[in-house]
């Protein structure tokens, strides 16, 4: 279980620094982006790219946080109740 967890976390941190060209943005966003990048201004479009992929990211940081410490207090438990009932019987 312990293999597969580590080779789990070793994968989504090579998912999390693979580059990929990702276009992510809303209608409202996308027409100030195309306005500003028609008038030579391209710094802002990648910008907000990144702003909404940095949006994206930190919900999904988050639940994997809560997940690990779920599971982690989750095995502390079972083993206390394995050792428990071991010493009762």
């Amino acid at each position: 279980m312990l293999k597969q967890l580590k080779r789990s976390f070793f994968l989504i941190i090579a998912l999390v620094f693979i580059n990929a060209n990702v276009f992510a943005q809303c209608a409202m966003c996308r027409g100030s982006v195309e306005s500003t990048v028609a008038a030579g201004e391209t710094s802002m479009a990648s910008n907000l790219n990144l702003g909404i992929l940095y949006l994206f990211f930190a919900p999904y940081t988050l639940v994997c946080l809560i997940a690990y410490l779920w599971y982690k207090k989750s095995r502390r438990n079972v083993n206390k109740v394995q050792r428990s009932s071991g010493i009762a019987g």
